[in-house]
């Protein structure tokens, strides 16, 4: 039978464990010193703990100096790879990025957060900021408006209210009643905007993907803030986005 203290000390080992992770990826590249000092811990307890991520290939040690290993990669692959709306709007948002000569993303939503699922960048774009596998806020982001937009009621009220809406910019929505009025606009319109928002200079325009009454994830376009004007994404964006989201949900819905 296992005991309470059994199981608090396992936790504690777990928590140990992502601990060290997360001070090497803060790092890059660090030795088992500045780990245990990082994490406040004896240097032969992290040491124990590198082992066995080295053992499964989650961290390389390079002359005792460790770094996360390519095993996180083939997780996030295989993780991704189980998305169905991926499969779905892959070749789509290449054809869109193609179509706009824009970069075209992806996005879907986990535990209240937004993340980069695929994108495709023009040579020619303007450099977003965005990568594949990068976590963001809902608030602050086209996607993340999208897909807030259309979840729950009492879901967007733990999302919005219950939590803290950090501010990334100066144009960031951390106003809740604000943001209320944007996701009835976003549900009016079918199009969510992030106007300098969450990165100065690049402006986002977004639409959600819905299968079954559920927001599901969210193709998003962005450029550079004096490109992508109002007007611009008016005339020249927000039909060819609403096209290939409509082509996204057609594909989830029948095949």
């Amino acid at each position: 039978m296992t005991t309470g203290g059994s199981d608090s000390q396992s936790v504690k080992s777990d928590e140990t464990l992502f601990a060290i992770v997360e001070a090497i990826k803060e790092r890059e590249r660090a030795g088992v010193t500045e780990i245990a000092r990082s994490v406040d811990l004896a240097k032969s307890t992290v040491h124990k703990h590198l082992t066995a991520l080295e053992q499964h290939g989650y961290v390389v040690n390079e002359n005792g100096t460790y770094r996360l290993g390519l095993q996180f990669f083939s997780d996030g692959i295989d993780v991704r790879n189980q998305y169905d709306v991926f499969h779905a709007a892959k070749n789509r948002v290449d054809m869109l990025a193609s179509e706009t000569s824009e970069a075209v993303w992806l996005v879907v939503h986990e535990n209240g957060r937004l993340m980069f699922l695929h994108g495709s960048v023009n040579n020619n774009t303007f450099n977003s900021h965005a990568v594949v596998g990068q976590w963001k806020h809902l608030h602050s982001t086209s996607g993340g408006k999208a897909i807030l937009a259309h979840l729950p009621e009492d879901v967007v009220h733990e999302l919005t209210v219950e939590r803290d809406l950090p501010s990334h910019t100066e144009n960031t929505i951390t106003d809740r009643e604000e943001l209320e009025a944007t996701l009835e606009e976003i549900r009016e319109t079918g199009i969510a905007w992030n106007k300098k928002e969450d990165f100065k200079g690049v402006h986002a325009i977004a639409a959600p993907i819905i299968l079954d009454g559920t927001p599901i994830g969210a193709i998003t376009i962005a450029g550079a803030a004096s490109r992508l004007t109002e007007e611009y994404c008016a005339t020249h964006l927000r039909d060819p986005l609403l096209e290939a989201v409509n082509d996204v949900e057609l594909r989830l819905a029948y095949d």
